[in-house]
């Protein structure tokens, strides 16, 4: 026994109410969600993103217009930190497009689902590190973009996983539950 314990300090005493121990508390509570938030909104963006670049009028609708799609690609491409990228995806726009579109969805579908989660995070992460390198990398000042802030978020999800109310861990729970049978 420590001597602050033997003085009455807050082992002795247990945990304030609300702040942990044995039963959780308010702050176990609000760190087991905290997650939802983040994979709600992002999920929901991205899910977004990509459908409404085939319902919107401009620039993926109407078979993905390449013609709207260069002239943004272009006009990104002298202030792009990685022209290259612009490059490659002025080689054929449509293809970038509708890439970029579905896997707008998938990542959203993802993270909201929580299925594949740290995968989803991942492509996400890609795809606002691409778009911060191309399209957004000329916003002064650099926190006006969403770019960062949303590559910020895939990189958390990326490290931390789903969180709960996620097909994650359902699947992980039923792949537990199957190897203990198999193995003992």
């Amino acid at each position: 026994m420590s001597v602050r314990d033997q003085l009455g300090g807050p082992a002795a005493r247990g945990p304030l109410p609300g702040t942990g121990g044995p039963g959780g508390g308010l702050r176990e509570t609000a760190a087991h969600f905290a997650l939802l938030p983040l994979r709600f909104f992002l999920g929901f963006t991205f899910l977004y993103a990509g459908i409404d670049k085939y319902v919107d009028s401009a620039p993926f609708s109407d078979s993905m217009n390449t013609d709207q799609m260069e002239t943004l690609l272009e006009f990104s491409r002298d202030s792009a930190a990685a022209g290259w990228l612009v490059d490659l995806a002025l080689e054929n726009p449509g293809l970038f497009g509708h890439g970029t579109a579905v896997v707008e969805m998938a990542v959203g579908a993802g993270l909201l689902l929580g299925l594949w989660t740290r995968l989803a995070a991942a492509a996400g992460a890609l795809l606002a590190l691409a778009f911060w390198l191309t399209v957004s990398w000329s916003t002064d000042p650099y926190y006006f973009g969403a770019d960062l802030p949303l590559l910020a978020g895939f990189l958390t999800l990326l490290l931390a996983g789903s969180g709960p109310f996620a097909l994650d861990t359902a699947l992980s729970a039923h792949q537990a539950r199957a190897n203990r049978r198999m193995f003992g």
